[in-house]
């Protein structure tokens, strides 16, 4: 079996959000947040992705939310901080600066809105792995972006030293058996929902959104697949399917897992412009759908808490 550079970050990481409040940084809310992962057994915190809505925070909030995260983890689990930029500049700044606060590694993400070449693409990553000492993942997520890093671009890419993981989020199974087929690469799944089939040809683990909000479940299914327990790991990834689809498939990430942490009492729920708040017919089906999961206690219990404070 391929021995694949970026196996010590197998396991369950977590796209943590950014707690907002009154419109600013909630930092205590984040330090609960990592608590919650850390103890629930998450490997890795995910800070300032696209679950942290990286896009609408100042470069100082960006560079803070890693840095806070990196401080209040100390070293408990791994941090991989999301600096990636459509600007290779930007891109360099960020991840300097993650780097010398002591990120674990960086996830970047494809270059978006501008839609580089296949090649500007490897010179882009090129640039960043060539240029910091801390391992690599590469975002491919060309829903968001719009442009797919072809096979053929993350082969040479996987030449590089400092490039050893990618976070596979295209939705194609056939790209990441191609990426595991021709390169020694660690594969994260980048869609809760195809964890599992994943892992089944190869891949190490997920950089997960569900994972916020029942970051246990999520891990039992990701060790009974590492272990080859694909019975116990098809169980669990079909009853993490319904709660993935509906919960998720309701609107644009982050706004529904940020509604879903604060019906459980965990967050406030605020977002940023241009990102808006579920509907009530959106946030009736959401609550439907947590106590269908067997969170119904937990609702229960955030709501009373909401009517004392209220």
């Amino acid at each position: 079996m391929t021995q694949r550079k970026g196996s010590q970050f197998a396991g369950l990481a977590v796209a943590i959000i950014t707690p907002f409040r009154d419109d600013q940084l909630d930092v205590e809310r984040l330090r609960e947040q990592i608590d919650f992962q850390i103890e629930a057994g998450t490997q890795c915190i995910v800070p300032a992705g696209t679950t942290g809505e990286s896009p609408t925070l100042s470069h100082d909030e960006h560079e803070r939310v890693i840095a806070e995260t990196i401080a209040h983890v100390a070293g408990r689990v791994k941090v991989m901080a999301g600096t990636g930029s459509n600007s290779t500049a930007e891109a360099l700044r960020l991840t300097r600066r993650a780097a010398a606060e002591g990120a674990d590694a960086t996830l970047q993400v494809a270059p978006y809105y501008n839609k580089p070449t296949q090649e500007g693409m490897y010179q882009h990553f090129r640039a960043i792995a060539e240029d910091i000492d801390i391992p690599v993942c590469v975002y491919n997520i060309p829903g968001r972006t719009g442009k797919n890093i072809e096979v053929e671009t993350i082969q040479r890419l996987a030449e590089l030293p400092g490039i050893t993981m990618v976070k596979e989020a295209t939705g194609s199974l056939d790209q990441c058996s191609a990426v595991l087929n021709t390169t020694d690469l660690t594969v994260l799944s980048g869609d809760d929902s195809l964890t599992l089939p994943m892992m089944s040809v190869g891949a190490e683990g997920v950089v997960s959104v569900a994972g916020n909000v029942v970051p246990s479940v999520m891990l039992e299914m990701v060790r009974a697949a590492q272990a080859g327990d694909y019975t116990t790991a098809a169980a669990v990834h079909h009853r993490l399917y319904s709660l993935c689809s509906k919960m998720l498939g309701l609107s644009t990430n982050p706004i529904p897992v940020k509604a879903a942490m604060q019906m459980l009492g965990r967050d406030t729920g605020e977002l940023r412009l241009p990102m808006v708040a579920l509907n009530d017919s959106e946030r009736a089906i959401l609550q439907e759908t947590l106590m269908q999961f067997g969170l119904d206690s937990t609702l229960a219990g955030a709501m009373q808490t909401s009517g004392s404070a209220s």
